[in-house]
């Protein structure tokens, strides 16, 4: 069996040197390269499975190799040496398509990892393509966003997943972690907003046995528990501030100290993140550190709402009843023709899991297996009633019930929009003008 093959491109010989014997030990065979042109012509000439090069070379930069590779030689994982301290240039590597980056001075152990995780990536093949059942929609932003998360798993760039509640960005972080090189590690799942703030450090960093009260053993933390695999910090945005700075130092510093101990323990984690929230919103406010905020939003992946893939309903339908089916022990129900124009031309608020609430509902109380319009309780849903119309029993003053109704379609247009006021009021055939005079009545923040 021959033996894996990496390129080193950098223009200083002591650092080829070392790499190449550190490599060497790794039992893989090395080329060196002094230049871009060098590397280039290596390339062309045979095949890699790993590529080392620094930032600064004589005819360009690590950037222009980079960007060569992607377009030339897309299988082969780059990873890019950069300056201490540079982490603007590191950053600017992973966007343009770099696997990961080690900073000098190299840091060997932090190179081994590097190197082991490069290489248990595949070559990427139209036959190799990944398909998962779990991801349905044959939409356009549904097969763009397929293909967004097959080059995002060959990275180890921090991805910020955005979208609106109910949409699926868990499963995502599953897949984005699962079609990766860290896919036989731990994937580890951290709703950040459902740990009390003052269990977050030991919850994160874990704790050693007498730390504070409580503390009868000593306890590992997310981080630990993720070692070689990928953290996913869902609902992100509700850290509190003083936990942002102790979890931006662990990720730049890939160390943690657990509660009561001594010294820091480096780890090897993939962080991925997401919120329904609107995180640029969150920093504007002062709610959320910008550096933190910079750091993992390496690269933003956005799960497109369920209105915005309509021509999906049907198939995520026809999955979801078959799946209540199997867990119930009972025959599958049929969709009506009306009741799925229904359920295309509703606007899924809550998304793909409101359908899901929606459709085990409509499951439960249908008659002779089929689900008709009136199973699907859209007015229920929206507003509390059977028809969708209030009677005068139901009003005890008109101003205040008209200012209800009011302020449920202006926090469903601002929620839709990610509290884009400006999105908000188009949403709403408003000015801007307008939008601002009705948050300041009804007292929406």
């Amino acid at each position: 069996m021959s033996r894996q093959k990496a390129l080193i491109v950098d223009d200083e010989p002591d650092i080829r040197e070392l790499l190449e014997i550190t490599l060497g030990r790794m039992k893989l065979d090395t080329r060196s390269a002094r230049n871009i042109k060098e590397a280039r012509e290596y390339l062309a000439r045979e095949p890699f499975d790993l590529c080392l090069t620094d930032m600064r070379l004589p005819d360009g930069t690590g950037m222009d190799l980079v960007q060569h590779i992607q377009q030339r030689h897309p299988q082969v994982p780059v990873a890019m040496i950069t300056a201490f301290g540079s982490l603007d240039t590191a950053v600017n590597a992973l966007k343009a398509g770099a696997f990961d980056f080690v900073t000098k001075p190299v840091d060997l152990g932090r190179l081994r990892e590097l190197v082991a995780t490069a290489l248990r990536l595949r070559s990427p093949s139209a036959e190799e393509a990944p398909v998962d059942n779990r991801l349905l929609g044959e939409s356009p932003p549904m097969k763009q966003m397929r293909n967004q998360i097959a080059k995002l798993a060959r990275s180890q760039a921090p991805v910020y997943i955005s979208g609106e509640s109910g949409s699926g960005k868990e499963l995502v972080a599953r897949l984005i972690h699962e079609q990766g090189p860290r896919s036989e590690v731990a994937f580890v799942p951290v709703n950040c907003g459902a740990i009390p703030s003052e269990l977050m450090e030991s919850e994160f960093f874990g704790h050693k046995k007498g730390s504070f009260t409580g503390a009868v053993e000593d306890k590992q933390g997310l981080f630990q528990a993720a070692n070689g695999g990928t953290l996913f910090l869902d609902e992100v945005a509700d850290l509190p501030l003083p936990m942002q700075v102790k979890l931006l130092r662990a990720i730049q510093e890939k160390a943690v100290r657990a509660v009561g101990g001594q010294q820091e323990v480096s780890v090897d984690v993939r962080v991925l993140s997401a919120t329904h929230k609107d995180l640029a919103a969150e920093v504007a406010a002062g709610r959320f550190r910008q550096d933190l905020y910079y750091r993992l939003n390496v690269i933003e992946l956005r799960v497109p709402p369920l209105r915005e893939r309509r021509e999906d309903i049907p198939l995520l339908t026809d999955r979801v009843l078959q799946r209540l089916a199997s867990d119930s022990g009972l025959a599958p129900a049929k969709v009506s023709a009306d009741a799925l124009e229904k359920l295309k031309s509703y606007r899924f608020p809550g998304n793909v899991r409101e359908l899901e609430n929606m459709l085990e509902r409509a499951y439960t109380l249908c008659e002779d297996d089929l689900i008709q319009p009136h199973d699907l309780r859209f007015a229920e849903t929206a507003s509390g009633g059977e028809s969708g119309e209030a009677s005068l029993a139901q009003i005890d003053n008109l101003e205040d019930y008209l200012e209800e109704i009011e302020r449920k379609l202006i926090m469903q247009a601002l929620e839709e929009t990610r509290w884009n006021r400006t999105a908000a009021a188009q949403r709403l055939g408003l000015t801007f003008r307008s939008m601002r005079y009705r948050l300041k009545k009804l007292g929406i923040d």
